[in-house]
């Protein structure tokens, strides 16, 4: 694969212009093309006439919809080291783009979910439009919230955050503005004329002229329900406080967590908590990779990637099967220092980090 094809790099007038060019696959990242983001960035930063950056996604279906998680079922079968390396990498692009002085603009149109998330929400400039799908779904193919995911979330106001994170629900434009997950809406239809006038003038000066009010999401209500049923200290007693609730939405939402991986519904609990903790986003990203490499070892992850997109029986046979067989300790050896060839992600130096306040 030829990362050359699947990142398109340019330089149109002011703009350092990234678009991800793997429309067959949504878009999905691959190792190659996180290097070149990485390197594009770098190059960009040193320029002295690049302004501000662009992402964007090929196709019609999306700005991206994760990490090439056939590529991880795979590794994770065969008991190899290739995932690792790749986030390892990859996280550290989404440090990089939290922290870069440039503004960065993200046209999060149509799907945008776990890695998708990683490469845009920590931008300055987020836009969403009608068509926005904006999810962190790991907990259905027995993962765990990522690329700085449980940082964006755990921030989230109130338990909407951890909502989002255990159930994986996507949310329209309001909802991922609501949730800071996104900064502005703009009607997709004028993207193009969006990103036209970006050549010419910087986004601070043009963006007002495109922006308007979002259609109305459902978070904001559903919080008389989200917020006292998830502040719960366990997954079992969220799941209790959901099925007691009057609401027909929090029935629901019991509902589609009982389907999760119970390993990755504690493990995500805990890893947002832990994260709420923490100053930075580097810090998190570092919680988040022990988590990550730790979970190769789950055989939930293999699992969940073949109900969901090998085999797409939609049938998984999560082990344990039930969330009171997961003991506490197998949700912490998860947040274990990494041992046995792996060692604990790291930064390089680099510009002054916004990481954590947000």
């Amino acid at each position: 694969m030829n990362a050359e094809n699947t990142v398109l790099v340019s330089t149109e007038g002011r703009t350092g212009r990234i678009v991800l060019n793997r429309p067959r696959a949504l878009n999905s990242l691959t190792h190659p093309m996180v290097r070149t983001m990485t390197e594009a960035l770098t190059a960009w930063e040193e320029s002295g006439t690049v302004t501000q950056i662009l992402i964007t996604g090929a196709g019609e279906r999306g700005l991206c919809a994760g990490g090439d998680i056939r590529a991880i079922h795979d590794d994770a079968k065969a008991g190899g080291t290739a995932s690792a390396d790749f986030w390892r990498d990859e996280y550290r692009l989404n440090a990089r783009i939290a922290r870069t002085p440039l503004p960065y603009v993200a046209f999060m149109d149509g799907i945008v979910m776990g890695g998708g998330v990683g490469v845009s929400a920590h931008g300055s400039v987020r836009i969403v439009t009608e068509r926005s799908r904006v999810a962190m779904p790991e907990t259905g193919i027995g993962f765990v919230p990522d690329v700085g995911g449980t940082h964006l979330l755990g921030w989230a106001p109130g338990e909407l955050g951890t909502h989002l994170a255990l159930t994986g629900a996507a949310v329209g434009a309001a909802d991922a503005i609501l949730c800071g997950l996104a900064d502005h809406f703009v009607p997709s239809a004028r993207l193009p004329e969006l990103a036209a006038d970006l050549t010419r003038a910087d986004v601070h000066e043009v963006l007002p002229r495109y922006t308007a009010p979002a259609p109305p999401g459902d978070l904001a209500a559903a919080r008389a329900w989200i917020d006292p049923c998830y502040a719960a200290g366990t997954v079992e007693e969220i799941v209790d406080r959901l099925r007691g609730h009057g609401a027909p939405a929090a029935k629901e939402a019991a509902e589609t967590v009982l389907a999760k991986s119970p390993t990755s519904l504690k493990v995500t609990l805990a890893a947002l908590r832990r994260a709420r903790a923490l100053e930075t986003l580097e810090q998190v990203l570092v919680q988040e990779y022990r988590v990550s490499c730790h979970g190769l070892s789950s055989p939930d992850l293999v699992e969940g990637i073949r109900a969901q997109v090998i085999d797409k029986d939609r049938r998984p046979r999560w082990s344990p099967a039930d969330l009171g067989a997961v003991t506490d300790a197998e949700v912490e050896r998860h947040f274990a220092p990494l041992r046995g060839g792996l060692r604990d992600l790291d930064f390089g130096p680099g510009p002054g980090s916004r990481a954590g306040q947000r």
